[in-house]
């Protein structure tokens, strides 16, 4: 090998030489900036770590004296609601005491007044029974006076004008008195019953026909037949004795009805005490 072919080679291997320590010298200038700017990002990181945490620190502290104060407030309120809760109570122990005695006395007051009502009223009651019994012992004395009219009123009134003679007779209204009337013995009694329409019923010696009744008025109309001639009875009433005279002594007759129903009436017929005289129907 020559001289000229070796000074071309050496100057290649220099130049490569070179190219690589620029490199290297590059890649150590990288590195180093890198590594200089990721201290200075970790440095300013820390930085703003350490300003976070010490905003974050104070924001806690203020965060936990806020705490307290609200604590000491709530305590001061609750001290101060204690108390009043506990006038309040005494308060209301208070009323409900007085709203208790009030009606305590106000129940006193109405039991007594209830008890003097009771006591005036059971009075009065006792003043009322006494006037009452007064009342009642004269009320049957009256009532012992009144029988006593009534019973004259009665005998009175058992005795009834004749159509005829214009004289009171004794008659009788029920069967009760009937019986009464035949006891005495005085006259002959013949009870009857008459329907409308029906011929005559024969009693003694004369004979009673039905002509009419009025119910509601009471009224009724008979024929009565007797020594061959017919007299008749108009619109006659209930209890009306009704006289006629028969016979050859001309004796006196007595027709009484009490009872005056539909179509039918009863009553019975009174005569003189003759021998020989007997009912027929």
């Amino acid at each position: 090998m020559n001289a000229s072919e070796v000074e071309p080679k050496m100057v290649t291997s220099g130049t490569g030489v070179e190219r690589h320590n620029l490199v290297r010298y590059l890649l150590l200038i990288l590195g180093t900036g890198y590594v200089i700017v990721s201290l200075y990002l970790i440095s300013e990181t820390r930085s703003r770590l350490s300003a976070v945490t010490t905003s974050e620190d104070a924001a806690i502290l203020k965060l936990q004296q806020r705490q307290i104060a609200t604590e000491d407030e709530l305590k001061t309120s609750n001290q101060a609601l204690k108390q009043q809760l506990g006038v309040t109570e005494r308060g209301l122990h208070a009323a409900y005491a007085g709203t208790t005695a009030e009606l305590r006395q106000s129940q006193r007051a109405f039991e007594r007044r209830m008890q003097d009502e009771q006591n005036l009223a059971a009075e009065q009651v006792t003043v009322e029974v006494a006037s009452v019994r007064t009342e009642l012992n004269g009320a049957k004395k009256d009532l012992a006076a009144t029988r006593s009219d009534l019973d004259s009123t009665k005998l009175k009134l058992d005795r009834a004008v004749g159509d005829l003679t214009g004289q009171s007779s004794l008659i009788a209204r029920t069967r009760e008195e009937l019986d009464e009337l035949r006891h005495r013995g005085d006259r002959n009694y013949y009870e009857f019953t008459l329907y409308k329409g029906e011929h005559p019923s024969h009693l003694s010696t004369v004979a009673l026909q039905l002509k009419k009744v009025d119910v509601k008025k009471g009224k009724f109309t008979l024929s009565l037949m007797a020594d061959d001639r017919v007299v008749e009875k108009k619109d006659r009433g209930v209890a009306e004795p009704l006289q006629f005279y028969t016979g050859r002594n001309r004796q006196l007759y007595e027709v009484v009805i009490f009872t005056v129903e539909k179509n039918k009436v009863t009553g019975y017929l009174s005569t003189p005490k003759l021998p020989g005289l007997t009912a027929s129907r």
